[in-house]
């Protein structure tokens, strides 16, 4: 049964992962979810159960299998969104795209990092906050009172084998956020950063050395685990509600004192 509620949150990257985390607690706690995703033909039968198991909270759900980081794409998407919320409007932004170039930038015989490398990643993870931030407002689908939440990490300020483009990413993405917390607050937009510990989900997996990072994040952190998707769910979903409307411009860690040693 639909519970009608007027609560509607837009998720950038929101089929696995962080992204599909946060879309079930968001869902979970009344939340009507539009959920970008851009995944192949051949994983899309896996992803729509997940979605149906969400919607059997009784809310509203609209998926759009799209290229986020494409204008015309996005002109499309925000146009549909507009369609779908009717009177209504966007309440939360989350983004949690991650594409990036993992290359090295040293290689003995093989390919290492150059301009386009990082340019592609700085834009997809970092600078397309600001764009979709930006169709939104444009499209006047906020609300009075939004929260803008993207997902950082600690290799913004530690140096990884192979993380180079993305940690010149995340540092774009915090300043973004920064800035924009500042410039867009007359506009009733909060905009923050969740800082996730090492959470083993498929992006995490893909960078260079990840099992000896898994092992170090164990040892490092005070509860002796990883993080969890859900974990940093249940941050953002923290950062959603009306007691946190105080909270502008910052990076929140939900990694248990993980970074503390």
């Amino acid at each position: 049964m639909v519970n009608n509620s007027s609560k509607w949150a837009l998720i950038l990257g929101g089929s696995s992962g962080l992204g599909l985390a946060t879309a079930k607690k968001l869902g979970r706690n009344g939340y009507n979810l539009l959920i970008l995703h851009r995944d192949r033909r051949s994983e899309l039968q896996t992803i729509e159960k997940e979605f149906n198991s969400i919607r059997s909270f009784g809310i509203q759900l609209h998926a759009f299998n799209a290229d986020a980081l494409n204008p015309a794409k996005m002109q499309e998407v925000v146009q549909s969104i507009s369609e779908v919320l009717g009177d209504n409007k966007l309440g939360v932004l989350v983004h949690s795209i991650a594409k990036g170039n993992l290359k090295p930038l040293k290689s003995e015989g093989g390919p290492t990092l150059n301009t386009s490398d990082f340019q592609h990643t700085i834009h997809a993870m970092g600078i397309s906050l600001y764009d979709w931030t930006k169709a939104i407002l444009n499209a006047n689908l906020f609300a009075k009172d939004s929260r803008i939440i993207a997902f950082t990490s600690e290799g913004s300020t530690k140096a990884w084998k192979g993380y180079a483009a993305v940690s010149a990413a995340k540092v774009t993405l915090e300043s973004l956020v920064r800035s924009m917390a500042l410039e867009f607050a007359p506009n009733g937009l909060r905009v923050n950063c969740v800082q996730a510990g090492i959470t083993d989900t498929t992006s995490f997996q893909m960078i260079p050395r990840s099992n000896e990072l898994r092992q170090q994040a164990k040892k490092r952190n005070p509860f002796g685990r990883l993080t969890t998707p859900e974990d940093v769910a249940n941050v953002v979903y923290l950062l959603t509600l009306e007691e946190a409307q105080w909270i502008n411009g910052t990076v929140v860690k939900a990694d248990g004192g993980e970074s503390l040693r």
